[in-house]
């Protein structure tokens, strides 16, 4: 995608609304910047008692309205904080209203892995629904039929576009793409068709509730740079162990990529007891400066031009899946 921004007319400028949470206010900027428009004008405060309070002051009604915010870290502020910008905008009249999500809180818990347990990925998607939601634009959620669980028309990115762009030009030989466990095999092929090179696989055995251990690798990598996606890094733990298993079957450079820099617990200390060549992560979470000063070999990727073309393409009811492949074309010609 090219530079600069995105050609609207000013008709469109009217109608198209974009407003920030509080969790990614950096994005939101780089994303308006692009579509040519400015941050729409909200105060977001709170009471004594810690209750959230938003104010509109740009007047919204009959326009189309977008609001970004990453339910990330903490993670029941930010999400309340969208629940309230979207109540907010559904009672000042706007005519439609898109949750941009660049990460989902809440997303790990698709499902009933065990008796009494509640489906909170399902639960949040009704409450965004219900607050007034008219449709959804998320990124790499942490597993696809999460989609489903909204009662509303939800577009679903991927950053692997700008991931593999960024490694492409990285320059790297004798690739082996490893899927860090059996469940990201599907990611792991889509960058290897994107990047080339082998397709490898880890053995993941869970020991305990929060404890995974690599046990073994599916496929060659002895003497070759190794590359791992994932969806996001919160822990660390599983890349980090697949960073230890593939240096043990010879690999050379291990090099490791991910959509949302989670960072919680001892992420910072196993990334850099990891010894990666390159980590590289996107900014739908905003990395902190201690972050950035303890992750010396950390590179942070924009995903604010696919969003930006995302909304441009929402807004006037154009196909988002065409995006994608012109996205993939450009990768593979650059």
């Amino acid at each position: 995608m090219m530079a600069g921004r995105i050609p609207t007319d000013d008709g469109d400028l009217k109608r198209l609304c974009v407003f920030g949470g509080g969790s990614v206010p950096d994005l939101t900027a780089r994303v308006c910047d692009r579509l040519g428009v400015k941050v729409g004008d909200a105060v977001i405060d709170a009471f004594p008692d810690g209750e959230t309070t938003i104010k509109l002051e740009d007047d919204v009604r009959g326009r189309d309205c977008f609001i970004v915010q990453s339910t990330c870290p903490p993670v029941n502020d930010n999400l309340m904080e969208l629940l309230i910008f979207i109540d907010s905008l559904r009672r000042a009249s706007a005519d439609r209203i898109t949750a941009v999500i660049p990460y989902f809180g809440y997303a790990r818990q698709d499902r009933k892995s065990e008796g009494r347990t509640p489906i909170t990925a399902k639960l949040v998607a009704n409450m965004i629904a219900s607050a007034g939601a008219d449709r959804v634009l998320a990124m790499d959620l942490h597993a696809d039929q999460i989609q489903g669980f909204f009662d509303i028309p939800v577009d679903h990115l991927t950053a692997a576009p700008v991931l593999c762009r960024h490694f492409r030009e990285l320059n790297l030989n004798n690739i082996a793409l490893v899927s860090p466990d059996v469940g990201n095999i599907k990611t792991a092929n889509k960058f290897a068709a994107q990047l080339g090179g082998e397709l490898a696989v880890i053995d993941k055995r869970r020991t305990a509730g929060d404890t995974a251990t690599a046990v073994n690798i599916i496929g060659d990598v002895k003497g070759k740079t190794v590359c791992i996606f994932d969806d996001m890094i919160t822990t660390a733990g599983t890349a980090t162990e697949a960073a230890r298993l593939v240096r043990e079957h010879g690999a050379g450079e291990v090099c490791l990529g991910a959509t949302h820099a989670v960072f919680t617990g001892p992420a910072f200390d196993r990334l850099r007891k990891a010894e990666l060549k390159h980590l590289v992560v996107t900014d739908t979470i905003a990395v902190t400066e201690e972050a950035k000063r303890r992750l010396g070999n950390l590179t942070i990727l924009s995903v604010s031009d696919l969003i930006a073309e995302a909304i441009r393409r929402i807004h006037h009811h154009e196909s988002i899946s065409a995006l994608f492949k012109e996205y993939s074309e450009n990768t593979q010609r650059g």
